[in-house]
């Protein structure tokens, strides 16, 4: 029966496994001060910067649930690639290899049989081999075209055992490589939009105005010489808090139900003669539909308002975008 751990004691190991791996991070950092490894990792970047075909990943253990992780951060950032499951390769996977393909290896040992017996094969198909390999003196590292160091002193584990700091920083190396190519290949926010259009993130990304407005039927307005009566009913039967005041068809301002607050509280005098041009803000906020929605967001946050005119350059009003619309998309 093991004996029974404290919760501070349960604190003190989680704790000393993220500074052992933080350690052995920092150490791959330095890496990159030394001359050769500096230039392994920019001829490794250029290799695949300039590869016809496509990149294919393998590894076998924990190494190809990294290598598994690398290549879908590759594709999410415009490098194709693949995966290959090392021991899986010598039973009629390496069908998926071709003329201008390139091939990461990632090893900790660089001497797993499952990985040395196919690279004799990778060299028949004159294939260029990058290393990311935990033992420099391995087999996979002389055999390798380019060797990127990814030893670590010590597991995380407190036998020394299971792949936790190697992992880490194999991964870390190849995070490294994908943004760095990223950089180089000037991917930007709409490239990386192309590739997220679902979820939070590719909503963010691609999720525009006019995707969120209401038809024109529910939109909210009333013309600038509209009485209080008219005014309410527009506030109060299309529930976005606010009117489009318009003039000629034009937006000419805005109305919300704060205005018809502040109004009630200094004027209960004179009501029936009040028209929309005396109560409106007639400088509201307007929005183009085809900006993203998440910008809209971000004028509501610095202008602390909930709701914003989306018009026309003619300001012909085309609806009105309401935040608890943006809250509903989870933005």
């Amino acid at each position: 029966m093991p004996a029974k751990k404290s919760e501070a004691e349960i604190i003190k190991n989680g704790k000393k496994v993220i500074t052992i791996e933080k350690r052995e991070i920092n150490s791959l950092e330095k890496r990159f001060n030394d001359t050769a490894f500096a230039k392994n990792f920019a001829e490794a970047v250029e290799l695949i910067f300039r590869c016809k075909g496509k990149v294919v990943v393998t590894g076998v253990g924990k190494s190809g649930i990294i290598a598994q992780k690398i290549v879908a951060t590759f594709n999410s950032t415009g490098t194709y690639s693949i995966f290959l499951h090392s021991a899986d390769s010598i039973h009629g996977d390496l069908g998926i290899l071709r003329d201008g393909d390139i091939v990461i290896v990632i090893s900790k040992s660089g001497d797993s049989s499952d990985v040395t017996q196919i690279i004799p094969l990778l060299k028949t198909l004159k294939l260029k081999i990058i290393a990311i390999i935990g033992n420099m003196n391995s087999e996979i590292a002389k055999l390798s075209d380019i060797v990127l160091d990814a030893s670590v002193k010590v597991e995380a584990c407190p036998h020394n055992l299971a792949p936790t700091s190697s992992s880490t920083s194999a991964l870390v190396l190849g995070d490294a490589l994908a943004i760095a190519l990223l950089q180089k290949r000037d991917f930007s926010r709409e490239d990386f939009a192309r590739f997220h259009p679902g979820g939070i993130l590719g909503k963010k990304l691609l999720l525009k105005v006019s995707d969120l407005l209401q038809d024109e039927n529910n939109i909210p307005k009333v013309s600038v010489d509209a009485n209080l009566k008219d005014i309410i009913y527009q506030i109060s039967s299309k529930r976005l808090g606010c009117t489009c005041v318009l003039k000629k068809d034009k937006v000419a301002g805005i109305i919300t139900d704060g205005d018809i607050r502040r109004l009630l509280e200094k004027n209960m005098d004179g009501l029936q003669n009040i028209k929309a041009k005396d109560i409106m803000n007639s400088v509201p906020k307007i929005i183009p539909p085809n900006i993203l929605a998440r910008t809209a967001l971000e004028i509501m946050e610095e202008n602390k308002i909930t709701q914003l005119i989306v018009a026309d350059k003619k300001r012909k009003v085309l609806g009105i975008l309401h935040m608890h619309r943006l809250i509903e998309e989870g933005l």
